[in-house]
């Protein structure tokens, strides 16, 4: 009877201890999401506020101390190459995309499944050619971009891109490949696949979650970078949004706060959306291909 006591008691020890140890869990969670996304609300909340309110040091910059007003998101819209930009930065994004996915998936999948001797040593140049820093390449990027004729072009940035997005895409698909057992596609090719078909028709499905995240990966890398769209681009209407939005409003020592508060928001929402929209698959593309390397 002692020990069923004891028991019991040990086990609502236990519990209070579980219940506390959840409460301080989630308490923790919420403080962080709220600490991750306050700059995304006071940004939010910034886009509509008057100047008066915005430049009052003694206002609360997480609420409307006057009335909010529209007047900083039309003047974006209507007085920059906002629309512009994003249509440029969308469509180099795309194509970027689809020439990443058009190089790195052979590449990887030769590297990975073709045993050759060199291909381990390969896989890591490839690789180490992502770690070259940008300012290193500028000139020799340059030139290509003067040969080629697409100085002032977004279609400098086209080819530009790639030589960053494609080195590391090659490098998570190999690890996502090394996790798949090559008997599927022994399977396949056995039953009347050539090799390309056993690639395209059986393992591009199985490592869709890696393609989530090579082409996440690839189109925020162009919608951020900055350098090489400064550098090469100088027309606003070649422009993209990480280039276009401050240049147009920065002015001198003039900075439109609030419009460039919207244009964040205006940017940040669409690729957060999609990103958690397949954020699942986007965790098991960079994980699973963390297994093996």
């Amino acid at each position: 009877m002692d020990q069923l006591v004891v028991t019991d008691a040990q086990r609502r020890r236990y519990a209070r201890r579980h219940r506390s140890a959840r409460i301080a869990l989630y308490t923790i969670a919420i403080l962080t999401a709220l600490a991750a996304a306050g700059p995304f609300v006071w940004a939010a909340i910034t886009a509509f506020k008057q100047d008066t309110d915005l430049y009052r040091r003694r206002n609360n910059p997480f609420i409307f101390n006057e009335t909010p007003t529209t007047d900083h998101v039309d003047l974006l819209f209507n007085q920059t190459g906002f629309l512009t930009f994003a249509w440029n930065t969308l469509w180099v994004g795309v194509v970027v995309v689809l020439i990443t996915l058009a190089l790195a998936l052979p590449a990887a999948y030769s590297l990975a499944r073709l045993d050759r001797p060199w291909a381990g040593r390969m896989g890591i140049a490839i690789f180490f050619v992502y770690l070259v820093p940008p300012t290193l390449l500028f000139l020799s990027l340059s030139r290509l971009v003067v040969a080629l004729g697409l100085q002032d072009s977004t279609w400098s940035l086209v080819v530009i891109y790639p030589t960053i997005t494609v080195p590391v895409s090659v490098w998570l698909l190999i690890g996502f490949l090394k996790t798949i057992p090559r008997d599927i596609e022994e399977q396949a090719m056995v039953d009347g696949y050539s090799r390309v078909g056993a690639m395209l028709r059986v393992v591009a499905p199985l490592l869709f979650p890696a393609l989530v995240a090579v082409v996440v990966f690839a189109f925020t890398l162009t919608a951020s970078e900055f350098i090489y769209a400064l550098a090469f681009i100088s027309p606003s209407s070649e422009k993209v949004i990480s280039t276009g939005v401050p240049t147009e409003l920065v002015r001198g020592d003039v900075f439109f706060w609030q419009s460039l508060q919207a244009a964040t928001v205006l940017v940040a929402v669409p690729i957060a959306l999609v990103f958690n929209l397949f954020l699942d698959r986007f965790i098991a593309g960079f994980t699973q291909g963390a297994v093996k390397g």
